[in-house]
Formats: C-alpha cells, sequence, structure tokens
C-alpha cells in the first residue's frame, strides 16, 4: 500500500441539501401523478376515436373491441402480480419501466398501419400500465414519511386518475377531431417523458423481498383471455376459447391452492364482505364501461356527431365522478361503508334502467343526461366497497386486496364490452336494452350481497 493512498484525507459524505430534501417528494408526486393520470386517460380516451380508427383501419365492431380490450385485459391481469414485482425491482425502477415501455406502446399505435399491429401495441400498452399503477403509489408512499401528508398526497394522486378519466372523452374527441385518431396515442409522448424526466429528480426506491407466483398469474391470464375471446369472436372459435378458458381456471385453482404465496389467495372469498364487495366493484364495472363503449358509437355512428361532440356529451357523466367520490369518503366515515355501497348499487341500477329509454331518435343531450345517474351511483359504491374489502382482510394483506380489487374491475370493464359489442350485433337498440339487462341483473345480486352485510357504527358526526 503507497503511503499517498495510506495518507490520503477522507472523501466527504455528499448529503443533499434542504432545498433538495423539500423539493424530492415533490418531484416523486409529479411523477407518479402524471404516470397514474397517463394510464387512467388512455382507458377512457380511446372510446370516442373507435368509429375514426374503424375508418382508417377497418376491422368492423369485433376489431374495435379488441382495440380497447387488448389494453384492459393485461392490465388486469398482470396486476395481480405486478405490485410484487415493484417491490422486487423498486419503485422508481420498476415506475421508469413501465412508462418506458408504454411510451414506446404509445408510439407503436399511434404509427400503427394495419388493426393486428395497433391491437398488439395496445397489449404492450396494458402490460407496461400494470407495472405504473402500483409502483406510481408506492412511488408516493415511500416519499412521504410524516402520516398526514402521505394521505394528502394519495389524496392527490387519486383525484388525478378521476379527473384523467373525466377528461378521457373530451381529450380523445378534441384530437381525433383536430388530428385524427392517431393523435390520443402520439399525445402520450410527451407526458411519458416528462414522467421519466421528473423521476430522474426523485429518490431513488429500494428493493424489497417480495414472491412471484409465475404459473398462478399465466393461468389467470390465459383464463381471462378465453373468456373475453369466446365473447367477442363467437362460434367455433368462441367454444374453443372457452374450453381453454375452463381449463386454463381449473389449472389456476389447482396450482393456487398448492402455492405458499398465491398470486391470489382463494381463502379470502370466504370472507361475505370480500365476495360482495369483487362482486360489486365487478358489476359496477360492466355497467359503466359497456356503456361508455356502446354511446361511443351511439353519438358518432348513429347519430353522426363528431368525435369532439361525442367527447363533450360524456362529460356530464364522467364529471360527476370525482365530486361523488369524495362524498362517498366522507358518507363511509360518518355511517360506515354499507351505507354509499348500497345506495350507489341501487342508484346504478336505477340509472341502468333508465337508459332503456334510449333509442336511435333520442336526442343527444337527452342520452347524454340519461347516462349521470349510473355514473352517480357507480362513483358512490366504488370508495366504499374498496373501504369494506380492505376492512375484511388484515393489514399486511391489504395492497393484495386492493389488487384483486381492482385485477377484478378492470377484467370486468373489458368483458362489458365484450358482451355489449357482441349484443349489439343484432341492431344497436336491441343490443343496447339486451346488455342493459344483464349489467341490471349483475347490480342487483350486487346489492342483495351488500345488504348482507354487517352495519358500521359512524365513526364522527
Amino acid at each position: 500500500m503507497s503511503l499517498n493512498k495510506t495518507l490520503s484525507p477522507p472523501q466527504p459524505v455528499l448529503s443533499e441539501s434542504p432545498l433538495e430534501q423539500r423539493t424530492a417528494p415533490v418531484l416523486a408526486l409529479a411523477a407518479a401523478l402524471l404516470g397514474s393520470a397517463l394510464i387512467t386517460l388512455d382507458a377512457s380516451i380511446v372510446n370516442v376515436a373507435l368509429p375514426a380508427i374503424g375508418s382508417g383501419l377497418g376491422g368492423g365492431l369485433r376489431g374495435l373491441q379488441w382495440v380497447v380490450d387488448a389494453y384492459t385485459l393485461p392490465f388486469a391481469a398482470l396486476m395481480l402480480s405486478t405490485g410484487a414485482f415493484a417491490d422486487r425491482a423498486g419503485a422508481s425502477r420498476a415506475y421508469g419501466i413501465g412508462i418506458a415501455v408504454f411510451t414506446l406502446a404509445s408510439a407503436a399505435c399511434g404509427f400503427a398501419p394495419n388493426l393486428a399491429v395497433l391491437t398488439a401495441a395496445r397489449v404492450a400498452q396494458g402490460a407496461a400500465a400494470a407495472v405504473v399503477l402500483p409502483a406510481s403509489l408506492s412511488l408516493v408512499r415511500e416519499a412521504y414519511a410524516d402520516a398526514a401528508r402521505r394521505a394528502r398526497a394519495v389524496a392527490v394522486w387519486a383525484a388525478g386518475g378521476s379527473t384523467a378519466l373525466a377528461l378521457g372523452p373530451v381529450v380523445g374527441g378534441a384530437l381525433t377531431t383536430a388530428w385524427g385518431w392517431r393523435g390520443i396515442f402520439f399525445v402520450n409522448l410527451p407526458v411519458g417523458a416528462v414522467a421519466l424526466a421528473l423521476l430522474l429528480r426523485a429518490p431513488r426506491s429500494t428493493r424489497r423481498p417480495a414472491p412471484l407466483d409465475l404459473p398462478g398469474q399465466a393461468a389467470a391470464a390465459l383464463a381471462l383471455t378465453g373468456v373475453t375471446f369466446a365473447v367477442i369472436e363467437g362460434g367455433t372459435t368462441g367454444v374453443v376459447a372457452l374450453a381453454v378458458a375452463v381449463a386454463a381456471a381449473a389449472l389456476f385453482v389447482r396450482v393456487e391452492t398448492r402455492r405458499a404465496h398465491p398470486v391470489v389467495p382463494l381463502g379470502m372469498f370466504r370472507d361475505r364482505a370480500v365476495r360482495a364487495a369483487v362482486a360489486a366493484g365487478a358489476a359496477c364495472s360492466v355497467a359503466f364501461y359497456g356503456v361508455l363503449f356502446v354511446f361511443s358509437l351511439f353519438f358518432q355512428q348513429v347519430q353522426g356527431r363528431s368525435a369532439l361532440y361525442a367527447g363533450l356529451m360524456f362529460l356530464p357523466m364522467t364529471g360527476v365522478i370525482a365530486v361523488t367520490n369524495l362524498v362517498s369518503g366522507k358518507l363511509t366515515g360518518r355511517y360506515g361503508p354499507r351505507v354509499p355501497m348500497t345506495a350507489g348499487l341501487a342508484l346504478s341500477v336505477v340509472g341502468v334502467l333508465g337508459l332503456f329509454g334510449v333509442g336511435t331518435s333520442m336526442p343527444t343531450v337527452g342520452a347524454a343526461l340519461l347516462l349521470v345517474p349510473l355514473a352517480l351511483g357507480c362513483a358512490l359504491a366504488i370508495p366504499a366497497l374498496t373501504a369494506v374489502m380492505l376492512d375484511a382482510v388484515p393489514a399486511g394483506r391489504s395492497g393484495l386486496a386492493a389488487g384483486v380489487l381492482n385485477a377484478a374491475r378492470q377484467v370486468s370493464g373489458g368483458l362489458g364490452i365484450a358482451v355489449f359489442g357482441a349484443l349489439m350485433a343484432g341492431g344497436f337498440v336491441t343490443g343496447l336494452r339486451m346488455g342493459l339487462a344483464v349489467c341490471a341483473a349483475a347490480l342487483l345480486v350486487a346489492l342483495a350481497l351488500s345488504f348482507r352485510l354487517a352495519g358500521r357504527p359512524a365513526t364522527g358526526a
């Protein structure tokens, strides 16, 4: 060892300045907010562009269903495992990977020369979105050590998603009208780039051990894809797909009962509250996303309106969601979750039944206003049923429970689109009313289950 190396002074330890310590959490929140809003926006921005996509690329109604469900299905199915992946890789690293893939997939969507390429790129988008959502929330949790500040940050993060959902149809309509349907995908590129730039300034996340159930995840994804494929395609192909789905579901149950760390602990469904929460979330998603898909086509293809006009017609429906979510939270705190949950489901049933009056000659504004009660009911029920789900499991499994609930909601939304699309093959009005009947039946079952929940006393005035 040389004398110079022995006597060299110790290197100074670099530490964050007070300014960096204050701004780092804000940058992490901004990055997480942009990412979660981006993937939520893509769940609703595409609907009003579907007629334009159909005109440009062809493919018919089935092809348009796949443009939506190719995003929804991997988003839902992979979300069962991506929370654990975010822990293993580190939230910031997982988030960066997810946003980068999502942005590249958005570019592929925008440049897609045909419907097959667009559908494949939408699958990549959905898979990336499944990584971004849990990682973005983990970023917020890690950035704020103080519980009160963390709660406010999570509220901002959630509000960003609600706002993106509300603005999705309007933004999609405006971009489609101004620049064509490819604009709804190209707009993701600068937003994704800004999110990555903010992430570079945010604190790095640590890796944590988290078990992955890859066989269970693969079986679940195959079963969900098979069911959706069967509903959309029908015929002999649909029968084969349904058989594959049944076999995959049986394999999933077998795998999950033998794994030490299953992706979905089936034992949690023994709890009545868990069953009620999942059923209610699924029923709301079937109705909401199915109706959103159908009326995107109704406003444009049946009534001949522009994409921008159609997007504006969804604003009363989607605009009430964020405010009603807050009202539901306050009602849950005061009366317990059963009251807003049952009230929301009952209002959703009324909203669905009201839509039976929609016909091809109904004024556009009248149809838009009839969509509001359904949105109000679902927005009132969702926060409450989420509270029911989280209260029913141990605190250490809250993340898993939230993942199962969100996955069930996303899958059900995709199935709702598939069901409505399949039924509309016999005509718009007939298909709409048959689809609404399915939604009403699902919501009534969920309502019956919610009435069986034990009430919880109010926690405050």
